[in-house]
């Protein structure tokens, strides 16, 4: 006579020895090809295993999950939760399915803390695929999973590995046909050609030094970004330097951002001063000058066979660019410079992908209003990239409310194209880190490796679950800017310091630090 209790706990034996579980039994009553229950609505509150769904703790915990009111959608919710430590999984088996790609959709919320919180999508016939549950103990955040299924099968599963208190709440999960992952892995380089001349070294995790290039390539990244500067004080992130660094970059196999700051020095947000041989220049001549710098630029890479893959027309211009003509209180002659810059990008290589670029990317109200204001005064453009520090700029909720909302309103791919955490506080150099208390960290996150690494699988997440497949990818900033004399972060003074070596991709050590990970996103 079958027993299904006693065949699972016969199955779930070796799970409990450590070993991977490879196969869960096809329970007539949990078996189908479709999600049951998959929003928790049919039992109500404190049901430990909802109708459809299936409970598992080696620990004997599964208390620890249970139904409770306060979904994201409907009424109920699965929560994880226990007042002692607990390892708790909650799995639905799926059987009958059709072969091929799927996907799988989940929105969720976490206080942080475990040793792991996941959806896994396993025993479909290929590699397990997980997806890390982001920190954020109010808004929902979804997160996709994309699996292949070879077997005809698949089990959706719910695991925590928890603190005694930790918890998580799941809910409205679907199960798709469709793929997932980020096109884009990258991080911005500007730092690398000054930093090696001043005596700058790269470690792989190992300690072998190396090309710092060759170091990311192998972690996985496949793009990197270069900033220029018309004519910086320090000679560096110029023409003849982006042009030079573009050739390792192309070697390495990966293609080439670059992001024009329009500017002797850094452009963002707060300032964006035109470059010395720009001043005094009307605005018909800075729509000009603006044209010639950038063709000039993109037509030198095309002729050295290192063309553009992408270009920023500008960097961070929230409030416009070349100031005070191309400020957003004059948005005509704005759109005349941005134009300017999208038809030099165009006429040296029409297939060269033209990105805006704004900070403040948990802001919708003003990425809206900027986006809205450029297509009403016909700025032309392919992409939108969004720069989102968490301590910064809004929760991970805010970001992904952001960035969904400028993918869907402008029906155009969008990126992330800058974020950091850091992995100490402490600063190496003399100069004081911008970000160097705990105060200033987003919660869940500490500035260790392992919260450095934990933010850009999770940032990854929310840019990978984009709607309609339009999540590009994401550029760390910056990955390269260790602290070495000399290379500080003010082009006119050689004795400036560094504030950001505690959010480089590479430690104290010189060594790659492991949250280059996150290159190797699906």
């Amino acid at each position: 006579m079958f027993h299904p209790r006693r065949t699972l706990r016969a199955l779930l034996l070796p799970l409990a020895a450590g070993l991977a579980l490879t196969a869960l039994p096809a329970q007539s009553a949990h078996a189908a090809s479709t999600l049951t229950n998959a929003g928790f609505e049919s039992n109500g509150t404190g049901t430990t295993t909802p109708t459809g769904w299936s409970t598992y703790s080696a620990g004997g915990q599964t208390a620890a999950s249970f139904t409770e009111s306060g979904g994201h959608a409907g009424s109920y919710r699965l929560t994880h939760y226990s007042a002692s430590a607990y390892k708790v999984e909650t799995y639905q088996y799926l059987s009958g399915l059709t072969n091929g790609n799927y996907k799988l959709t989940a929105w969720v919320r976490s206080g942080g803390g475990q040793n792991s919180a996941y959806l896994a999508l396993k025993n479909c016939g290929g590699a397990e695929q997980r997806t890390d549950i982001p920190v954020s103990s109010s808004g929902w955040i979804r997160i996709v999973t994309p699996v292949a299924v070879t077997n005809n099968q698949c089990t959706i599963s719910i695991n925590s590995d928890a603190k005694a208190g930790n918890w998580i709440n799941v809910d409205d999960l679907t199960f798709t046909s469709g793929t997932a992952g980020l096109p884009i892995k990258g991080s911005d380089v500007s730092s690398l050609a000054k930093s090696e001349a001043k005596g700058g070294v790269y470690k792989n995790s190992s300690g072998t030094t190396g090309d710092a290039l060759a170091i990311l390539k192998s972690a996985g990244q496949n793009y990197a970004r270069l900033k220029v500067w018309v004519n910086p004080a320090d000679g560096y992130n110029n023409k003849a330097r982006v042009l030079a660094t573009a050739k390792r970059v192309k070697a390495q196999g990966m293609k080439l951002l670059v992001d024009f700051h329009y500017s002797d020095t850094w452009a963002d947000p707060g300032a964006q001063s035109k470059p010395a041989a720009w001043a005094g220049h009307s605005y018909s001549q800075l729509k000009t000058d603006v044209y010639n710098h950038t063709y000039d630029v993109l037509n030198a890479l095309k002729a050295q066979g290192t063309t553009a893959d992408m270009v920023q027309v500008g960097n961070e211009i929230n409030g416009g660019m070349l100031w005070n003509e191309g400020s957003t209180s004059n948005w005509s002659q704005l759109a005349g410079l941005l134009n300017s810059g999208y038809d030099a990008v165009k006429a040296v290589n029409s297939g060269t992908t033209v990105a805006l670029h704004l900070a403040k990317g948990g802001d919708l109200a003003g990425t809206r209003w900027w986006f809205d204001s450029a297509v009403s005064n016909g700025v032309k453009f392919d992409v939108i990239g969004l720069s989102y520090y968490g301590y910064w700029h809004g929760t991970l909720a805010d970001f992904q409310t952001t960035l969904d909302d400028a993918a869907t309103r402008y029906g155009k791919p969008v990126y992330l194209a800058e974020t950091a955490y850091p992995f100490r506080l402490d600063s190496k150099d003399s100069h004081e880190n911008i970000i160097d208390l705990s105060s200033e960290l987003v919660s869940g996150y500490p500035a260790s490796t392992a919260g450095q690494t934990q933010w850009m699988k999770d940032v990854a997440s929310i840019v990978e679950a984009v709607p309609n497949g339009r999540g590009l990818g994401i550029f760390y900033w910056e990955s390269t800017w260790t602290a070495v004399t000399g290379n500080g972060w003010d082009p006119t003074d050689p004795s400036s310091g560094n504030g950001w070596e505690n959010q480089a991709l590479f430690g104290y050590d010189d060594r790659a630090l492991p949250a280059m990970a996150w290159f190797s996103h699906r």
